[in-house]
């Protein structure tokens, strides 16, 4: 158990990524009954977005789903009978979903393509005939107070425990982007900052103009991505809580599965999965660090959170840690 955003919480939760966009549960049940295992074996975070929604025509127009993640969360945690009061639901603003124009195909071409989507290298997503799905900044003030006060409003809070900036958009100075959530949280909209995708000189900037309101950092972490910015060790040095994204190497990007032959070695003595060996490995990289794996059914969870229980010995965290180079 760990402190953040003012709760008390195990140092796993779930991200809710999985449930929303492309490859999401198609009976929306499903995905409700994956949130109510997460919380029902001990998840008491959750972690949503703005953005996580499949946009249901080109470009980023507003999409008959639009708020189909933050809905997603509030519904399930309306529908459980455990202690919602105990659970933080954290968000993040400054990104949009896209997607672009029907690529023109033949129809060999158009039937030879795969019914699921497949995932690129950069992150965008190509779907049959309905061209590539992906991300695009827009972390403009008026934006990121807009979507954070309609985040809000579909959380049905009256001030957002956590919310996040989803990246440092590159088109207008990071300070600007600050600005927007040191309003935020002068207004009580927002109770407590985090920031994502930043490296060293970010945190800098975003603590000198938030203060003790920014608590956390959120960037990609796991053995295919070991943090090579080392900003898990400048959290470290200043207190703030690292919270790990894709801490399984993500579903959207190509993953190099080499990467995991130490965690499936070790999970071979262990007698369980290698995504279990993962998550207590990075758990025990700091004590104040959180990750977020992401599921598609409740056995996913259920395996993830087991994680919380594994205690990795010395000697095992010391070949593991040579494996990735840490």
């Amino acid at each position: 158990m760990a402190r953040l955003a003012g709760y008390e919480t195990p140092r796993l939760g779930m991200g809710t990524m999985a449930l929303a966009i492309e490859g999401r549960p198609s009976n929306r049940n499903v995905a409700i009954d994956t949130i109510h295992a997460a919380l029902d074996v001990g998840v008491r975070y959750l972690d949503t977005a703005w953005s996580y929604y499949l946009p249901s025509r080109p470009g980023t127009g507003e999409p008959e789903d639009l708020g189909y993640g933050e809905k997603l969360v509030y519904e399930a945690l309306a529908t459980w009978d455990g202690p919602r009061d105990d659970v933080l639901v954290a968000t993040k603003t400054g990104w949009l979903r896209t997607l672009s124009a029907a690529p023109a195909t033949s129809n060999a071409d158009s039937a030879a393509a795969p019914k699921s989507a497949i995932a690129d290298r950069t992150g965008a997503v190509s779907g049959n005939n309905f061209g590539e799905y992906g991300w695009q900044a827009d972390a403009r003030p008026e934006t990121i107070i807009h979507q954070a006060k309609e985040s809000a409003r579909r959380l049905h809070v009256d001030s957002l425990s956590l919310l996040y900036s989803h990246c440092n958009d590159p088109q207008l100075p990071y300070e600007d982007q600050m600005g927007a959530f040191r309003r935020l949280v002068d207004e009580g909209v927002v109770r407590h900052v985090g920031i994502s995708r930043v490296d060293a000189h970010d945190i800098d900037i975003a603590r000198s103009i938030l203060g003790e309101s920014l608590i956390a950092v959120q960037n990609q972490f796991s053995p295919s991505y070991p943090d090579p910015d080392h900003t898990l060790e400048y959290c470290a040095e200043l207190g703030l809580a690292f919270v790990c994204w894709s801490p399984l190497g993500g579903f959207l990007d190509a993953v190099d599965q080499r990467k995991y032959d130490p965690f499936r070695k070790v999970a071979a003595t262990r007698g369980c999965s290698y995504q279990r060996v993962t998550l207590a490995w990075e758990l025990a990289q700091y004590d104040h660090l959180f990750t977020i794996p992401s599921a598609r059914n409740p056995h996913e969870i259920s395996d993830s959170f087991a994680a919380t229980d594994l205690v990795l010995t010395s000697d095992e965290l010391t070949y593991l840690n040579a494996a990735v180079g840490r």
